[in-house]
């Protein structure tokens, strides 16, 4: 009997290493580059030299691969800023030999809790970097992702998995968008209990994943079994454009129209009720839901109002509005407080809403095919979050929010200019589907605006600290603020706007913000289409340098000199 070779008990070198044809391996901006993060030993945190994440090229069945393997005994593997970039510039990189005429494949290897919330801000702009790399090399090159054990995926980083070529997990991964921990925090025990294993492999697990056609492969934690299923998977090439998970909305809105929560399905009822391959399944529709009589006044609901002008806002559904002039359709998220999803009733980013968002971004970019002018697109953002629910969980709302951010990218690649206005709160995987894939973000100068990767007081005790804790490393460590002007000075802000009242508008203020939409919608339609311009600015320049240079280590190392 053959020995099994555990892949799990592997660190990140060892599990690149154990997918790569022997001998073909070889390490980029590797320990002896020391590309450290600069913001953790300011917080008493010792860094490591490779700042969590291993890049290394080589070959699988002869066919060239770029493998970006996270450790998950570094912070759990979070995702920060050094990190971020070193996957994200690997994938941008074998897009460029695979539109050369050298097809790159990619492997990422999950194995993280989602951002690191030192580093806050900057890690969750690494991961929608990261999001937009898979989405440049996967109409190109497989992009496949592997979630073996033990930390698993979880936060921003499982929205980058949904986006994969292929999924490919063992019985013991685990993968959603919230943790469990996270969701008791935020919904209470009886919304789940973080203590119960059974439940969490029941709704988290790789087995559970695979039955309901949220991965493609569940192989046993055996190095020799998991490669041969990565050759498959990249022999397997690219599929047709609109055969991504993540593109099929028709799956997602079939599956949500038999999905209902007040029904409370158990997590075992869901591979019979939606079948284990991605494709829609039967349905009779389920009834529209009406707008509240009176719904929630919100800066979101205000602004979207203001911005469109005569436009009719209508609701895509209640808790998704949208209208649309001659040069923009405007979208926002807004509370509902009748959603049948009650984790998502405040206004958070929940299932119904990331389908709605992408219907509605998919919809505009089909009416403008052929367009020479392509109408932009205006993320109105005032949204406290992603929903902290079981259901959602369940349903898989990491794949959900996939498919909204696979919306925004297909438009902004197809000419679309995409703006981000954030006229209220902007936090987590909320902002991360709903604005941080726009060729330009703009923000109110006010103190109601709140862009983050984690609200404080979920932030302080994931990172074992005191609200007053972080506010005070905050004044040193700029991408944990929660302060709008700090979150300006790194670099992704492109127009600060002062306002006199940014809850009830004059038309002054209004003014000011159209005329500062015009101008990023002009300077979108020139620019890059991907999200390199955010290196760019003068103040990325000063507070992303350790960005800048992750790039620059990796573009030299590349290709080996002759």
């Amino acid at each position: 009997m053959l020995a099994r070779h555990s892949f799990i008990e592997l660190d990140a070198l060892g599990r690149a290493g154990a997918l790569l044809d022997p001998g073909s391996l070889r390490v980029l901006a590797g320990p002896f580059d020391r590309l450290e993060s600069p913001w953790l030993e300011p917080q008493g945190i010792t860094p490591q030299a490779d700042d969590g994440t291993v890049v290394a090229r080589g070959t699988v069945d002869g066919r060239p691969v770029v493998v970006a393997a996270i450790e998950q005994g570094f912070l759990g593997g979070g995702t920060g800023e050094v990190s971020g970039a070193k996957i994200s510039q690997a994938l941008l990189l074998a897009a460029a030999d695979s539109r050369a005429g050298t097809p790159t494949a990619a492997v990422i290897l999950f194995e993280t809790g989602g951002v690191r919330l030192q580093e806050a801000n900057l890690g969750l702009n690494a991961v929608a970097e990261i999001c937009s790399a898979v989405l440049d090399l996967r109409s190109h090159a497989p992009v496949i992702g592997v979630v073996a054990g033990t930390v698993g995926s979880f936060g921003g980083m499982s929205i980058a998995a949904g986006l994969c070529t292929r999924l490919i997990v063992t019985p013991q991964a685990r993968i959603g968008l919230n943790g469990p921990a996270v969701i008791e925090q935020e919904g209470g025990l009886d919304e789940f209990d973080s203590r119960d294993h059974t439940l969490i492999w029941a709704v988290d697990g790789g087995g559970q994943r695979h039955a309901t056609g949220l991965a493609d492969s569940l192989v046993p934690d055996d190095s020799n079994l998991l490669r041969a299923t990565v050759v498959d998977a990249i022999d397997a090439g690219v599929p047709e454009p609109g055969r991504h998970r993540s593109e099929r909305l028709d799956v997602l809105a079939s599956r949500l129209a038999v999905y209902d929560p007040a029904d409370a399905p158990s997590p075992g009822d869901l591979p019979a009720l939606w079948g284990g391959s991605y494709e829609p399944v039967p349905t009779s529709g389920r009834p529209a839901v009406a707008q509240a009589a009176d719904p929630p006044t919100t800066r979101g609901r205000t602004w979207m109002r203001a911005l469109s002008g005569s436009a009719t806002v209508e609701p895509v559904i209640p808790s998704v509005l949208s209208a649309t002039t001659a040069n923009a359709r405007y979208l926002a998220v807004v509370p509902d407080p009748d959603n049948r999803f009650y984790r998502a009733r405040e206004g958070q980013v929940g299932l119904t809403e990331s389908l709605a968002l992408a219907q509605a971004v998919r919809d505009l970019v089909e009416a403008d095919r052929g367009a020479e002018h392509k109408r932009a697109i205006v993320a109105v953002v005032d949204l406290p979050s992603q929903a902290y629910g079981r259901y959602e969980e369940m349903a898989g709302l990491h794949q959900a929010m996939a498919a909204t951010t696979d919306a925004y990218h297909a438009a902004r690649v197809a000419g679309h200019p995409v703006v981000a206005v954030v006229v209220g709160k902007a936090l987590s995987g909320g902002f991360l589907t709903h604005g941080l894939q726009a060729n330009q973000i703009l923000a109110l100068d006010d103190p109601g605006v709140e862009i983050h990767a984690m609200h404080q007081a979920a932030a302080a005790r994931i990172t074992l600290r005191t609200v007053d804790e972080l506010n005070e490393l905050a004044k040193t460590i700029t991408p944990m603020s929660y302060d709008v002007e700090d979150w300006a000075k790194l670099g992704f802000c492109d127009g600060l706007l002062t306002v006199a009242n940014a809850d009830d508008p004059t038309q002054d203020d209004v003014e000011t913000v159209s005329a500062a939409i015009e101008d990023a919608v002009q300077r979108a339609r020139v620019g890059p289409r991907d999200l390199s311009y955010r290196l760019d600015s003068d103040a990325a320049v000063s507070t992303r340098n350790a960005s800048r240079r992750v790039r620059e280590v990796l573009a030299q190392q590349w290709n080996p000199a002759s």
